[in-house]
């Protein structure tokens, strides 16, 4: 321009407040897909479980990073033409809708047929190599051959389509309201992604409103990110919902658990027992079960640990502490009980647990049948046992056995790995040399218990210790005594007294 130098930076900088305010809108969507990305990111906290939201944040920054490209165009010297197409034609228009047809199908949580993602991530490399390519930005190539190569790229990117159209009718047909609910965002997002195919139909992909101009493809970006909004919300209150379902199964589970595994045992004569179990979790993987035989006075104590934690270790205890209860109504030898729980896991196939089966006769008689499980200690000091594999491995199994006298006075202690793997903040066990040493200064079960729960509790903890205290008394005088004692109140003459 031609003038004085007052004029013409006074009519330059009209003219760079006019480009600003022309691609106004641009710069505002790309601010506001960013706030959508980081929200959308975000939620990933409120449920961990649930990968779309980062899914949608990607896809959301994508388009925010599309805007930011086109802004720095259109205002700056930065971006040049040829680096703006192919940044944008090249790259972020096929990851744009291969990663939103990803994020339906995460959305959906559809799983069949398995050769979708890999057909998504294909087609959207091939549409990049395609576009490169046929917009000849990169290399000279003859404007036939670049045709050809454009039209693969939009016969892929058109293939694309029909997959996210695809992945939206399954879930519709799977999930019923909430994919016809998904419906609008994947009519706009596939709109957005075809404003250059629409343009070429004679189509204006452009309108002007205030000075400011607005292009077709990003007011449909924005209302998909107000569809998208809503969805996410929507979908974190379900998931906020579900949460909430869970915690009240898991607080009803561990309900379940205090009444199949009382605090309070009923009293065995001759017998002290006192148990401890402190769960690492709401719902923990120790069982116990302790049962006095209704004729002869004798008891079984059967003590195990099922693998892993939480909700589905709690189910197994369920099953393994209702086994117990069952064959104890015909049998009350220890090797038949393990017998009995080793069939049940093995049935389900995924299920093991370390079990040990004490049985003690009235006249202090003990058989011990152990299945990978700690070794009892027997006035402080571990019993000699043979190692044998946990219940629910091989069906054959043949478990560790031993027989010994438990003679008036002695105490003897079953304990849950728990103990030993508790693990202090410098990463060192309790191991079983502390174990030793506690024993040693006759601590009880619930000192124990603590002890190790105080070092690092990392697993349940079970601890179950029974003394002898006096000969037990057969249980056919005690039932005779009964009858007696029943015939003697029902007698006329003590009704008359």
């Amino acid at each position: 321009m031609l003038g004085e130098s007052g004029v013409i930076a006074e009519k330059t900088h009209t003219e760079w407040l006019e480009l600003i305010q022309e691609y106004a809108f641009s710069g505002f969507a790309g601010g506001l897909f960013l706030l959508l990305a980081i929200v959308g990111a975000s939620l990933i906290v409120f449920d961990r479980s649930d990968r779309v939201y980062l899914w949608v944040a990607a896809a959301l920054l994508l388009a925010a990073f599309r805007e930011c490209i086109f802004s720095l165009a259109n205002w700056t010297q930065l971006v040049s033409i040829r680096e703006f197409f192919l940044v944008i034609e090249v790259f972020i228009a096929p990851l744009t809708i291969g990663i939103w047809t990803t994020v339906w199908w995460k959305w959906f949580q559809l799983r069949r047929p398995a050769w979708v993602p890999k057909a998504i991530a294909t087609l959207t490399v091939l549409d990049m190599v395609f576009e490169l390519l046929g917009e000849n930005i990169l290399y000279d190539i003859p404007h036939s051959t670049s045709v050809v190569f454009h039209a693969y790229s939009e016969v892929i990117r058109l293939a694309l389509l029909g997959l996210l159209g695809f992945v939206a009718a399954k879930g519709i047909r799977e999930q019923g309201r909430e994919g016809w609910l998904v419906l609008p965002a994947v009519v706009l997002m596939a709109f957005a992604q075809f404003q250059t195919e629409l343009i070429s139909l004679h189509l204006h992909g452009t309108f002007f409103a205030f000075g400011t101009v607005f292009f077709y493809n990003e007011a449909a970006d924005l209302a998909l990110a107000a569809v998208i909004a809503l969805l996410l919300l929507r979908r974190l209150a379900l998931s906020i919902q579900r949460q909430r379902q869970m915690a009240l199964d898991v607080k009803q589970a561990q309900e379940v658990q205090q009444v199949l595994m009382p605090k309070e045992q009923a009293p065995i004569p001759g017998l002290a027992i006192e148990t401890v179990y402190l769960p690492a979790r709401e719902v923990g993987g120790d069982f116990f079960q302790i049962v006095q035989h209704p004729t002869d006075g004798s008891a079984l104590i059967v003590a195990g640990d099922v693998a892993g934690k939480g909700l589905k270790a709690g189910m197994l205890v369920a099953l393994m502490v209702g086994a117990i209860r069952t064959v104890t109504d015909t049998s009350f030898d220890p090797g038949v009980v393990l017998n009995v729980l080793n069939r049940r896991l093995i049935r389900r196939g995924d299920a093991q647990a370390t079990c040990l089966a004490l049985h003690i006769g009235v006249d202090g008689e003990a058989t011990i049948v152990n299945a990978g499980h700690l070794p009892p200690y027997l006035n402080g000091k571990p019993l000699d046992m043979a190692g044998a594999l946990p219940l629910g491995i091989i069906e054959a199994a043949a478990p560790s056995v031993l027989r010994f006298q438990f003679e008036r006075g002695d105490t003897l202690l079953l304990m849950s790995d728990g103990i030993v793997e508790a693990t202090n903040a410098e990463g060192h066990l309790f191991g079983f040399e502390r174990i030793r040493e506690l024993l040693g200064s006759e601590i009880t079960a619930a000192g124990l218990a603590a002890a190790a729960q105080d070092f690092g509790q990392e697993d349940d903890i079970s601890v179950i210790s029974i003394t002898r205290t006096a000969v037990l008394e057969h249980a056919s005088s005690m039932e005779q005594r009964k009858k007696e004692f029943s015939i003697n109140v029902h007698s006329p003459a003590a009704h008359d007294a």
